[in-house]
């Protein structure tokens, strides 16, 4: 069997079901499940609390703890974050690039009608769609 090195990200809005596909597919957390969210939870209590002037330190704690697996060199390895931009995405293209993983890319979708748990607005949700863009080729 190939022991290859993976990198899955999972994206798409709040709400669309990524936490739970990722620890499902991490095998109940297994394999370690990263998010930008991490860094906003508190780990005792479990609450979560947003504070946008803080967001560019989650991005970076996200990045930090993805690149540490690989350089353990863990064989799978996943992200979920809204990703709705691109640049969001690029940090783990250059990763995966420099220490060798196979990127995948997974897009949630919320068919099931599930609300988010962060108390996004429908608005806001709206808006973050509209940004929202899927390469299909």
């Amino acid at each position: 069997m190939n022991q290859s090195k993976n990198l899955i990200l999972l994206r798409g809005l709040p709400g669309s079901g990524k936490s739970t596909l990722a620890l499902l597919l991490s095998e109940n957390g297994k394999y370690p499940i990263y998010s930008v969210d991490d860094y906003f939870t508190n780990e005792i209590t479990n609450e979560y609390v947003f504070d946008y002037k803080e967001n560019y330190l989650a991005y970076k704690l996200c990045e930090e703890n993805t690149e540490l697996s690989m350089k353990n060199e863990v064989s799978k390895i996943f992200v979920h974050n809204t990703f709705t931009i691109d640049w969001e995405l690029e940090p783990y293209f250059k990763l995966a690039a420099k220490y060798n993983y196979q990127l995948h890319i997974v897009t949630v979708e919320n068919y099931h009608g599930n609300k988010n748990n962060h108390s996004v607005s429908d608005e806001q949700l709206q808006k973050m769609a509209e940004k929202y863009k899927i390469k299909l080729s």
